[in-house]
């Protein structure tokens, strides 16, 4: 696994960005396995990876993910490269005339990650997913763009909404009306949440939309880290890929 600490400017924010990017790479065991079999292991691919976009929660940043999760050893077992951008403090929707984080989330980071890093562009290998801000984020940028993604993974998502938020449900209902798939969503939240009961209403009505949900629940979990660890790797055992590296060996490191 290789991680990445990326800072660069924004011409969408117009200031410097922190993101995080995970991508595989040739783990020890398999290196071994090469070098006895008399294969140069190497590192320039001829596929490129798919990938996961996994926002952050209210009051975290890029690094939050990798300091509480294992989701580095996730994304080596799986063959996939995961982007953690830092969006500050604002739900992932555009502010006033330079806090343009909607904008930034689905044209400028998917720019700069897919021109620096092998990492795929295809709708079919690009997920979201997030946790509390960042399951909100994700229902809101997946369910905007059901065209650019394959699944999302909500985890303990912020569906209680200010008044100048925008709905996710609602453009749900909106891309139902026009004759739009909605992308596959995983939804997990545990019974000692504040959000149990929003997130389960939240189910509720976008299953009445016909959506394709999955959900996840566990009575001994809270909005908490623990949780969140165990649902990302859900997630990712959960989707279904049809990528180059889908298939194969999964080494433990």
């Amino acid at each position: 696994m290789a991680k990445f600490q990326c800072n660069f400017i924004s011409y969408t924010l117009k200031r410097a960005v922190d993101v995080t990017v995970i991508i595989p790479s040739v783990p020890f065991p398999e290196a071994v396995e090469m070098l006895q079999s008399k294969e140069q292991p190497r590192h320039k691919k001829t596929d490129k990876y798919p990938v996961l976009y996994l926002l952050h929660g209210y009051g975290n940043n890029h690094a939050t993910w990798t300091a509480y999760t294992n989701v580095e050893m996730y994304a080596e077992e799986q063959k996939m490269a995961v982007v953690m951008p830092s969006a500050e403090n604002k739900f992932y929707i555009n502010h006033g005339k330079e806090d343009l984080f909607f904008d930034f989330i689905e044209q400028e980071l998917p720019d700069f990650v897919c021109g620096m890093f092998p990492v795929s562009e295809r709708k079919e290998d690009t997920y979201l997913a997030g946790l509390s801000m960042g399951g909100y984020g994700t229902l809101l940028h997946g369910l905007s763009n059901p065209e650019k993604y394959a699944a999302l993974g909500a985890f303990s998502a912020a569906v209680m909404l200010k008044d100048d938020m925008p709905d996710p449900l609602e453009i749900a209902k909106e891309q139902v009306k026009k004759g739009k798939a909605l992308p596959k969503i995983y939804l997990a939240c545990g019974k000692k949440d504040f959000l149990y009961e929003d997130n389960l209403t939240f189910r509720d009505e976008m299953k009445a939309l016909g959506a394709d949900i999955t959900w996840e629940e566990h009575p001994d979990y809270g909005h908490e880290w623990r949780f969140w660890d165990l649902q990302v790797e859900a997630f990712l055992n959960w989707i279904k890929r049809s990528d180059a590296f889908a298939i194969g060996k999964k080494w433990m490191l």
